[in-house]
């Protein structure tokens, strides 16, 4: 085993890379993989509702492997007792984080009263934070936008992030668009309105004590290292999902780490594939999140098509990933 891969326990103070948390896509199979490509970052869960975890038990929601740490938890909901509950059952689960989801713009999770919607009322947010600062050691971060519908000013920002600050918020990460709360979809808030990097900037400047990560259309190790020239840390979505390579080439740039192959990456998930089947997972549910691996290089579109016609039948098993890989091969 190399040591890219071997060094699965990274220092859990740092927050210079981390990959969102993206419903559907971060589930526990995910993370793990990721945590393969690269042993420093910071990965995060799917949105957690404080409400599934409080009143509907449902603490499956929290399982995770020892291999995924750094790991934080992202909570979902908008009262403080409600969410210092969840909070405790996160950090008793082992998570070394709780993030407070305030950016999301579904209109499901603003039926909920969460979210992005919570911009509109910082004070709320702020006795969240409180309460479940009160309730866990471990640090309570939170994850916003940098404003809503018309609030298209920095000082709402900067209001928000001073009550961040008195509730005891130490780390904040900022997704660089406004959200619209009626009108778009939470896809077309992630694409339509534009990127405003040097709003997030000035906040760093004009509170240097806090740490600032960002977070929005960020693809390449080159923006990474622009980010970070400014900025704490950087927080990366969709282009780690659909391009984990990407995470690879950030350990090699940021800290030197020895670049594996890819190949060899795929070989260090199988013992975990192999003990997710004994337990009854279908392979679909881990395999999903491998369709990038050989993004870019010669040979992918047969490697992705070999898993996503196959990966769904039924007995289906590693030798799935196996024919994919040398189907990647022959097509290169």
């Amino acid at each position: 085993m190399t040591p890219a891969i071997s060094r699965i326990q990274p220092v859990a103070s740092s927050w210079q890379l981390s990959v969102a948390p993206m419903m559907d896509w971060t589930d526990r199979h995910c993370r793990y993989f990721h945590r393969l490509l690269s042993p420093r970052a910071r990965l995060y869960t799917e949105m957690v509702t404080s409400a599934a975890l409080v009143r509907g038990g449902q603490l499956r929601l929290l399982e995770h492997s020892q291999q995924e740490h750094p790991v934080a938890l992202q909570l979902g909901g908008s009262d403080p007792g409600e969410l210092a509950q969840a909070a405790c059952l996160g950090a008793a689960a082992g998570y070394d984080e709780i993030n407070l989801n305030v950016g999301c713009p579904s209109d499901r999770v603003q039926s909920g009263r969460f979210g992005a919607c919570l911009m509109y009322e910082p004070a709320l947010v702020g006795d969240c934070v409180k309460a479940m600062r009160d309730a866990v050691s471990v640090p309570v971060t939170v994850k916003c936008r940098i404003g809503v519908d018309d609030q298209d000013d920095y000082a709402g920002l900067q209001h928000f992030t001073e009550i961040m600050l008195d509730a005891g918020v130490e780390v904040l990460v900022v997704h660089a668009r406004k959200a619209w709360l009626k009108g778009l979809s939470p896809k077309e808030n992630r694409e339509i309105p534009p990127l405003d990097y040097e709003r997030v900037y000035r906040l760093k400047r004009e509170f240097p004590a806090l740490v600032v990560v960002i977070n929005g259309g960020i693809t390449s190790v080159a923006e990474v290292q622009t980010h970070l020239a400014q900025l704490d840390g950087v927080m990366l979505g969709r282009a780690a999902y659909h391009d984990p390579w990407l995470l690879a080439r950030l350990e090699h740039a940021l800290h030197g780490e020895a670049l594996p192959s890819r190949d060899e990456v795929l070989r260090h998930m199988r013992p975990y594939v192999e003990a997710e089947l004994a337990r009854g997972t279908a392979l679909k549910h881990v395999s999903r999140h491998l369709l990038g691996l050989y993004q870019g290089e010669p040979g992918a579109r047969a490697f992705r098509r070999t898993i996503s016609e196959g990966a769904h039948l039924p007995g289906v098993g590693w030798n799935l990933l196996e024919q994919a890989q040398k189907s990647c091969l022959l097509a290169a």
